[in-house]
């Protein structure tokens, strides 16, 4: 046998008991707006428009302040036009980089999801320690920023460690986002108790469609109405999500 997570088992999605969403749909969605923060003239930047610049890297690090200065609040309006509650996967950073921001996400009645501190920082370069004090510090400045802590995380550069769901799940989320390898829930086994799975894109993303691939935003946006044309098909047979992702500094 190969080497496992030992988080879940195997599951096909063509033997599992039948379920149906609040209100008897079949297929829920949900928006995920990532509002993230980096420091200025260190490492850890990401995916580069200019690859190999010394740092301070100003290109790169301003195209991601774009979004917290002006593609946010579009993404805001653009949002509550539209009646779409947003889910915000926020860096805790943006409380004190950017609050108008975050407060312009609060007003549109946003869930927020931990997002780490800061996206220069993954969970799978830190040791156990410093990673448990970052999971808390993100747990402890949403709730009290948000009157509530929040229900769920997802790893900056979606990079968990190999205990990142022992930790999320000791601390008190409920959910993480880190595992995209299903259309439906998965219940992951931690020291913590369960950690419920909640599906993620991967392709329905604008990191990969329009950074990696160098799609059109009409592109994206044919993609992403054929994928819900496509779920709502499919989940006739089996109740689905389907996630979209999109950063303020991409299609903001």
């Amino acid at each position: 046998m190969l080497p496992s997570h030992d988080r879940f088992a195997y599951s096909p999605i063509t033997g599992r008991p039948d379920f149906s969403w609040p209100g008897g749909r079949r297929l829920a969605v949900y928006i995920a707006v990532c509002v993230e923060h980096f420091p200025y003239g260190e490492g850890g930047l990401g995916i580069p428009y200019s690859p190999g610049l010394e740092h301070p890297n100003t290109y790169n690090w301003a195209w991601r302040e774009y979004g917290n200065r002006v593609g946010g609040f579009r993404m805001v309006d653009a949002l509550a036009a539209n009646g779409v509650r947003p889910t915000v996967l926020l860096n805790t950073e943006c409380y004190d980089h950017c609050p108008e921001l975050v407060a312009a996400f609060r007003a549109a009645g946003s869930e927020f999801v931990g997002h780490g501190a800061t996206n220069a920082r993954q969970p799978n370069s830190m040791d156990e320690p410093a990673e448990r004090a970052v999971v808390q510090e993100v747990y402890d400045v949403i709730e009290r920023n948000e009157g509530r802590p929040p229900g769920g995380w997802m790893s900056p550069g979606a990079n968990p460690s190999r205990v990142t769901e022992d930790l999320l799940a000791e601390t008190g989320y409920r959910y993480t986002l880190d595992w995209p390898m299903d259309d439906q829930p998965t219940w992951l086994g931690t020291r913590g108790g369960p950690l419920l799975s909640v599906p993620y894109p991967h392709e329905v993303n604008d990191v990969p469609m329009i950074v990696f691939h160098h799609g059109s935003s009409q592109t994206f946006a044919d993609m992403t109405v054929d994928t819900i044309d496509e779920m709502l098909e499919q989940s006739v047979d089996q109740p689905l999500v389907c996630g979209i992702t999109v950063h303020t500094f991409i299609v903001g």
